[in-house]
């Protein structure tokens, strides 16, 4: 669903959230909505490129975002976002310094942290140890070696950022490494390993993971924590792992933003406010295990969760991650052509 401002009925009593699927708690939706006496309109996406060349095509309506942090970069860039009213913002201490101030934001000017993410790799944890496979390093997902036991059962996230990243961490470089030349070896190598991959893959591959489809996956760490959780609910003979690759990996910060087409910005602070609460903050870890950036929120998640160092990473392990940056124009342009390259060959 695109929202137009042009033609479209919007009541002043809804809130057009453009999201993440599954990225906000039911029991969360309906206390806000319940509160606030809304009602909150999702739409959905499964990259942050999609989502920025939605919005660059024309798709307007929204008052509130959440995207990654070099999304955010480009949004403020673009002057698309709505300076924040602190003012209005009563729960702002209860973020973690280390999440404040960063890169994309100086000064938290445009975006409120929501939640962050790592990359990692998602395995069939017996399918590995039968095949006596490591866990632990990009080469599983990039070397001949190691493909040829997994050929057909493995995935990769359909995204140019995610997908070059974990290539050029595997080659030694940064995950932001913009030599045009380093670039293509990191095509070189993703074409390399193509044949033995089954499919570029941004949100079914949770489910094929949890069937036993696919052994390994290249993912999220909330999409591979709900893998796992939906794997033990259906009592499946095997168990879902994940680990970060000793190379390093790519960890996303998503932010709350307040678009400047959007026609509530007062109701889109009150939701960015619910949700700096430690409870509400919560309730998003406990259902998809994704990391938190709100120190009021620790107390209520799972200690199971809590104590997971791929999701809450140790600082030895933060120092292995990379938040990604945005790019130049002429920089997109030819990572858009290799990635045509990449999905074409």
């Amino acid at each position: 669903m695109w929202l137009w401002l042009a033609g479209a009925a919007q009541a002043t009593d809804d809130l057009y959230l453009y999201n993440w699927n599954n990225y906000l708690s039911a029991a969360s939706l309906a206390r806000f909505e319940a509160q606030c006496r809304c009602h909150v309109v999702q739409d959905y996406y499964a990259d942050n490129e999609e989502m920025l060349a939605k919005l660059a095509a024309g798709a307007s309506g929204y008052d509130l975002i959440v995207p990654s942090g070099h999304a955010v970069e480009a949004l403020i860039r673009s002057r698309q976002l709505r300076p924040l009213d602190k003012t209005r913002l009563t729960r702002l201490k209860n973020l973690k310094p280390e999440f404040l101030d960063a890169f994309f934001d100086p000064g938290n000017r445009y975006s409120v942290p929501y939640a962050y993410t790592v990359t990692l790799l998602g395995y069939n944890v017996e399918k590995l140890r039968t095949l006596n496979l490591p866990c632990d390093t990009w080469a599983l997902l990039f070397e001949p070696r190691y493909l040829a036991k997994l050929k057909g059962r493995v995935t990769v996230l359909d995204s140019q950022r995610e997908l070059m990243a974990a290539a050029l961490r595997y080659l030694g470089y940064s995950a932001n490494d913009t030599n045009e030349s380093h670039w293509n070896e990191a095509r070189d190598l993703i074409l390399r390993a193509k044949p033995y991959w089954a499919t570029f893959n941004a949100s079914s591959y949770i489910k094929e993971l949890t069937v036993g489809n696919i052994w390994l996956a290249h993912g999220y760490s909330s999409d591979l924590f709900q893998a796992r959780e939906d794997a033990k609910k259906a009592g499946r003979p095997f168990h879902i792992g994940w680990s970060i690759p000793k190379e390093g990996a790519v960890l996303a910060l998503d932010s709350m933003v307040l678009h400047r087409t959007g026609r509530h910005p007062d109701l889109a602070l009150k939701f960015i406010d619910f949700m700096l609460e430690g409870q509400n903050s919560a309730e998003l870890s406990n259902l998809i295990g994704s990391g938190n950036p709100n120190r009021a929120a620790m107390r209520f998640i799972d200690p199971e969760i809590a104590g997971d160092p791929a999701i809450f990473p140790p600082p030895a392990q933060i120092r292995r991650l990379e938040m990604l940056r945005d790019l130049g124009r002429s920089q997109r342009r030819v990572l858009n052509r290799l990635w045509l390259e990449i999905k074409l060959r």
